[in-house]
């Protein structure tokens, strides 16, 4: 069982979050959050490439110069993939790079990114992420008082949260995303994650029910 603290805007520890690893993720497999990222990153791939091939650039068929007597090599069309402003020899097609794991793999590799950031102590439980006025500077603020400022940060809330979301996209480095939408990639991009407890709530409950029961 491992005690989080919990810190409010100022950075002022209010409490703890108790959470048990050993039911969130006994093991890391390095493996299967190989995979999973993986996946994840063939997804964003638009695929929308697309190369003439020698069939499809413009120019004669006809040879350059005659076969023999010439004294140089013989050469064939000039749409040929050899020469400068030819046709690919292996022309790119439109293509989609998707593909889907398992379901219970993903949650896996979810728990298992999270319990890996646990326990390198890179996650941070904020009691609520209250913003006196809607500025960036707010945000900036509540990061630096969390010793987290400069650093690659992904902050969790419960729920979309459209003004924390404008007031973190001009920082370098942080971004917001719900915890219906954290997934194992998300999780180990950034150097640092802030969890608000609604949100980490939210997660576990997603990830593992047991967990979250165990949690408080």
């Amino acid at each position: 069982m491992i005690q989080l603290p919990v810190f409010d805007v100022a950075g002022q520890q209010v409490g703890q979050y108790e959470i048990d690893l050993a039911v969130l993720a006994p093991r890391i497999n390095k493996q299967l959050l190989h995979d999973v990222v993986v996946m994840y990153q063939a997804n964003q791939r638009l695929g929308t490439f697309r190369t003439k091939s020698r069939g499809e650039v413009a120019g004669s068929t006809r040879k350059l110069y005659r076969q023999k007597g010439t004294g140089r090599a013989r050469v064939g069309t000039r749409r040929t993939g050899k020469r400068v402003g030819g046709g690919h020899t292996f022309a790119k097609r439109p293509r989609d790079f998707s593909y889907r794991l398992p379901r219970k793999a993903l949650l896996m590799a979810t728990r298992m990114a999270l319990a890996g950031k646990i326990r390198d102590q890179q996650v941070v439980v904020l009691q609520e992420f209250v913003l006196a006025e809607p500025k960036t500077r707010q945000v900036a603020g509540v990061l630096k008082a969390l010793n987290v400022a400069g650093q690659t940060t992904l902050i969790v809330p419960a729920e979309h949260d459209p003004l924390l979301w404008r007031c973190a996209r001009n920082i370098e480095g942080v971004s917001v995303q719900p915890a219906a939408q954290v997934n194992a990639l998300s999780l180990l991009l950034p150097r640092r994650v802030v969890f608000t407890r609604a949100g980490l709530d939210a997660l576990l409950g997603r990830l593992l029910p047991a967990a979250a029961a165990a949690a408080s």
